[in-house]
């Protein structure tokens, strides 16, 4: 496990402006097999309850070419398992990331090996803290709304101050 006193853990290995746009040509090319992904303001707006196609169309695509995906979140068990048994993809619910718990019962589930394991993710504190403190691969994404939880936009302000300008 890596120390939050590696610089590295708080930096994503690549962006991307939504989950739609990660490229499942790319992560099948290096090698990844299993795909965390986040739920609120990277999968479906922070407060709502529509699934984007786009979105949808994207998991679906990822487990057609065979990618196994989990969803990862701290919200609670209804709508995590909700939006889970929609896309037809187990979740993990009150993950209390970035602690490893969560992430770590996602790789059983998906039964991948952490080098096979990229997470996507809209928060740098919680997402690619979790992943990078397992040593996965972490792709941070924009969040889809601009409201958030109370704690979550305290975090945005520090991740600002961390990260600078995203690229």
């Amino acid at each position: 496990m890596r120390r939050a006193t590696d610089p590295h853990v708080f930096r994503p290995d690549s962006y991307a402006r939504r989950l739609s746009d990660v490229s499942l040509d790319e992560l099948a090319a290096a090698g990844f097999r299993g795909i965390i992904v986040d739920l609120d303001n990277t999968l479906i707006g922070y407060g709502q309850d529509h699934l984007a196609d786009v979105d949808a169309a994207w998991i679906a695509s990822a487990r057609e070419r065979g990618f196994g995906v989990c969803l990862v979140s701290n919200n609670f068990n209804g709508r995590v398992t909700r939006v889970g048994s929609q896309l037809g993809v187990p979740a993990i619910s009150s993950a209390l990331k970035p602690l490893p718990r969560g992430f770590s019962r996602a790789l059983a589930v998906l039964g991948t090996a952490k080098e096979r394991t990229v997470v996507v993710g809209d928060q740098l504190f919680t997402d690619v803290l979790g992943a990078k403190f397992l040593g996965l691969h972490a792709i941070l994404t924009e969040p889809i709304v601009a409201k958030d939880w109370l704690g979550t936009r305290v975090l945005r302000m520090l991740e600002r101050v961390v990260l600078g300008r995203r690229p």
